[in-house]
């Protein structure tokens, strides 16, 4: 199982996926990049778990949008976009849990 480096708002994170998905994971890593760059920048002195937290929260707020603007010939989501929503679920609950063990 590859090791993708990816990184996140000036920090690196070593992810495990699968042979042959490391170019899109390193495509989604450089969407959670961007938006987290564009969420630290509105928000001075905002900690790197609630920076990443509200990261999430847009990403997360795009593709429901992106979802309902489905027409009814498209009405099932891609591939992508299922793959999407499990990997920003996943980025959700770990830094929940992440903001948790924090605040303890």
């Amino acid at each position: 199982m590859p090791d993708v480096k990816l990184s996140i708002a000036g920090r690196d994170y070593f992810v495990a996926c699968n042979a042959g998905e490391e170019q899109r994971l390193l495509e989604l890593g450089a969407l959670v990049n961007a938006t987290a760059l564009e969420v630290a920048g509105g928000a001075r002195g905002m900690t790197e778990t609630r920076a990443l937290l509200f990261s999430a929260l847009l990403l997360a707020d795009k593709l429901h949008e992106a979802g309902g603007t489905a027409t009814a010939d498209n009405a099932e989501p891609s591939a992508a976009m299922m793959q999407s929503s499990d990997i920003l679920e996943g980025l959700a609950t770990r830094l929940e849990n992440l903001a948790l063990r924090l605040e303890n």
